[in-house]
């Protein structure tokens, strides 16, 4: 791995404070590769082998259960993912694939571990992150729970906005299938609740989602900081 990647890495809240050896220990068993997209990384009910790190690209976790599939979370750089099937050595509760060409680090699992046992700063900044994974599991609870799928989508245009620098046009980074799945609905949903937000402010214009009225999308949005982050 370069010394430009291991920056990216060390600057990651989970390694940020970290003994310089005890980095140096994980990274040293490292590796970095590049893979395309649509390849499977993990299957759930797997061991964890190895903790991944999303360098570049994007990342779909996903289930399947009786012939149904859905997203549950797209990972987008830098971050890692599966951290609690690594810390506690149990299967992968989630498949993930990429979603887009990607560089994905991956750092043995044993070593993990080994490090979490000795670095008191390592061990408490992966209940932080971990803390922050359910937090944002409770969070997509409430949202799926307490809106409708039109409500869902007007939230998640509000955020992607932020996401891609607050031009007020949305670039559909992923396909419209995942992207329903992710939001708990069909794409045949997806493109009736687009259709609907016309009404309240929003243009489709090819794979762009455009805000040409902010406060109308706002006010049927109702954004929420206990649900949106």
């Amino acid at each position: 791995m370069r010394q430009q990647e291991s920056s990216v890495v060390r600057a990651l809240l989970l390694f940020r404070d970290m003994s310089e050896q005890n980095f140096t220990a994980l990274m040293s068993t490292a590796f970095l590769q590049r893979f395309p997209a649509h390849v499977s990384l993990i299957a759930e009910g797997d061991s964890p082998d190895f903790l991944h790190i999303v360098v570049d690209g994007s990342v779909e976790l996903f289930a399947q259960h009786d012939g149904r599939e859905t997203t549950l979370d797209i990972i987008r750089p830098v971050a890692t993912f599966i951290l609690a099937a690594v810390i506690r050595d149990e299967v992968y509760l989630k498949s993930a694939r990429t979603l887009s060409p990607s560089q994905i680090l991956m750092v043995p699992a044993q070593i993990v571990r080994d490090v979490f046992d000795r670095d008191a700063v390592f061990a408490r900044a992966i209940v932080n992150e971990m803390a922050e994974r359910y937090r944002d599991i409770v969070r997509a609870y409430k949202n799926e729970k307490l809106r409708t799928s039109t409500a869902r989508l007007a939230n998640w245009i509000l955020r992607e906005d932020i996401r891609q620098g607050q031009t007020h046009m949305v670039s559909l980074t992923i396909d419209k299938r995942t992207l329903a799945s992710r939001l708990g609905m069909t794409p045949e949903n997806l493109s009736r609740n687009l259709g609907q937000l016309m009404s309240h402010g929003v243009r489709v214009a090819g794979r762009d989602i455009v805000i040409e009225d902010m406060a109308a999308l706002n006010n049927f949005a109702k954004p929420n900081a206990l649900i949106d982050g």
